[in-house]
């Protein structure tokens, strides 16, 4: 809420009035006090929740202007020149706000309005599903911010919603928005998704609001509610694995801590797609969840065939969507360090495997070189795949953007 030290009333009349639609109402004081002008009307019963509040002043400056909803104060901002006070977000749909602003003439004359209207109740379909990382999660320096929809989000709505998208950090990150299908999401939910221009800075929180409700989302349906989550980015991980030499290496802040032999794919299985699938891709993944006991299968296949297998493998650290897991080995232990024979994974000695699982957040940086299968941006995390800029053009905006500081 902006607040301007109060001065002394005289309340006048009013002209204008309620309705369905919202309208304004308009207070006149005695002669040569100011004229104050509240939108949406008092009495209204379906005011458009995209609209905000507005309050104006006419014949002088605005000086108290309180707007509630269920006791709390509704935060906005006033012009430069005190005759415009603003609602930052839009509306809560089906709520009840009231109002209360005093405007001063240059003569010191001061007239009081009041306004007390109900929202419509009009909800869209389409809503926030999942905000992703988890509220008071820790993370890697790499790992992406997730606003999820339970279904497609309207083109002429993802600008609105863009701009109502509040995130910010201990230490300003420069980032980009870009919208995902749900062909595109790892979990099949269309998004849209953060992702900094360079790992966020280690040991800081973010924060992001997402100021859904009452945005307009289709015609004369508004977004139902807003949602609020709080993340910590932790130390700086960051892990390298070379198919060539074997081997995997992991660095916290910058030191290496942990080293180990690995097995990559071996590849040799080229199916209908033109992909084979045995072989390890290279690129940038992030780690994503943590299985202790994943079952594992190969894609494209069924029991028969051949290649097939069905296994339960321990300490499993997803780092894609294709099946790819840093995971203990259960095969021969000779591959380790000295030749690639897994099925696309990582396969690591037990010991290992289970510190990385325990270890590693989720959003940690790791980097695979030295095969001839590359990672696809859409595969799983593997958003660091894309340059910067092509990233920030999937914007509804355009544009890049710098994290408020928290």
């Amino acid at each position: 809420m902006a607040l301007v030290l109060g001065l002394a009333t005289a309340c006048g009349g009013s002209s204008g009035g309620g309705g369905e639609g919202g309208g304004g109402t308009t207070t006149k004081g005695d002669d040569g006090a100011p004229q104050v002008t509240i939108t949406p009307a008092d009495g209204s019963g379906k005011a458009r929740p995209d609209q905000g509040v507005t309050v104006t002043a006419a014949g002088g400056k605005l000086g108290d202007v309180s707007v509630k909803l269920k006791g709390a104060d509704v935060p906005g901002a006033l012009s430069a020149d005190k005759t415009k006070w603003r609602s930052t977000w839009t509306l809560q749909p089906g709520a009840s706000y009231q109002v209360s602003a005093t405007a001063t003439s240059d003569k010191g004359k001061s007239t009081t309005a009041k306004s007390v209207f109900r929202t419509t109740r009009a909800t869209a379909l389409t809503r926030v599903n999942n905000v992703v990382p988890s509220q008071n999660e820790t993370v890697g320096t790499g790992m992406p911010v997730f606003v999820q929809f339970n279904k497609a989000v309207p083109e002429k709505a993802k600008p609105a919603i863009e701009r109502a998208i509040e995130i910010s950090s201990t230490t300003p990150t420069e980032g980009a928005w870009r919208w995902l299908s749900a062909g595109e999401s790892f979990n099949g939910l269309p998004s849209v998704v953060f992702r900094p221009k360079h790992p966020w800075k280690p040991h800081q929180t973010v924060t992001v609001k997402v100021h859904y409700a009452g945005l307009k989302i289709g015609a004369n349906v508004f977004g139902d509610r807003d949602v609020t989550q709080t993340f910590k980015v932790g130390d700086s991980h960051v892990i390298n694995i070379n198919a060539k030499t074997h081997r995997l290496v992991v660095k916290k802040n910058g030191r290496v801590v942990r080293n180990w032999g690995v097995s990559l794919g071996s590849g040799g299985d080229v199916q209908r797609d033109g992909v084979d699938h045995l072989l390890t891709t290279s690129g940038v993944h992030l780690t994503m969840d943590h299985v202790r006991l994943e079952r594992m299968r190969p894609p494209g296949k069924k029991k028969g065939d051949p290649g097939w297998y069905d296994e339960k493998v321990p300490w499993a650290t997803r780092i894609s969507n294709s099946g790819e897991y840093i995971h203990q080995n259960m095969d021969d232990p000779s591959c380790l360090g000295n030749r690639n024979c897994s099925h696309g994974c990582v396969r690591s000695p037990a010991n290992d495997a289970q510190w990385f699982f325990h270890w590693s957040y989720r959003g940690d940086l790791v980097t695979i070189t030295g095969t001839k299968r590359s990672l696809q941006w859409t595969n799983g995390w593997g958003y660091w795949q894309l340059p910067f800029s092509q990233w920030a053009s999937g914007s509804a905006l355009g544009k890049p953007i710098t994290t408020t500081q928290a």
